[in-house]
């Protein structure tokens, strides 16, 4: 799997933490070892001119997806076929300030974001209550996994 990481946001980020979280969410959709992915995290300014254009919405937003072949997940027997999944656009700054909302880490917000990315560009969407039911539920599942994952590997 190809996934690109590109940080023009002037803020420092652990993009390996990043890159671990797209790799592991991608693995557990079942996409294709040879699909490709490219994460950016931007700065306010940026994002909000993305949101603008893209979205018709104004200020900056903490993530966006855009995807290219629209790929859909996969199963254990039948992954996804190769190609480009697309491009997931952070806004660390954004991050920070729904991290202490939340009262976790930017960290942590920024791989949710991540994993929220991914799902988007795999088709999955949260505009009506049973799809944000389905959606919100495979992500808390892969973050939840990914984190086991995580504290096995530092004991």
């Amino acid at each position: 799997m190809t996934i690109e990481i590109n940080n023009e946001s002037g803020v420092a980020v652990d993009e390996s933490r990043i890159l671990a979280l797209a790799s592991f969410a991608l693995d557990a959709m079942h996409v294709s070892p040879d699909a490709e992915l490219a994460i950016v995290l931007v700065d306010e300014g940026a994002m909000e001119q993305l949101h603008v254009q893209w979205m018709d919405e104004p200020g900056p937003t903490d993530v966006l997806s855009f995807p290219m072949d629209e790929l859909r997940p996969g199963t254990e027997e039948n992954p996804t076929p190769p190609g480009l999944l697309g491009d997931i656009v952070l806004c660390p700054q954004v991050a920070e300030t729904q991290a202490a909302a939340a009262k976790h880490s930017t960290m942590d917000e920024l791989q949710l974001l991540t994993c929220h990315g991914v799902l988007h560009l795999l088709g999955y969407d949260h505009a009506e209550p049973d799809e944000e039911k389905e959606m919100f539920g495979i992500q808390r599942d892969i973050l939840l996994a990914f984190a086991l994952q995580e504290r096995r590997r530092s004991s």
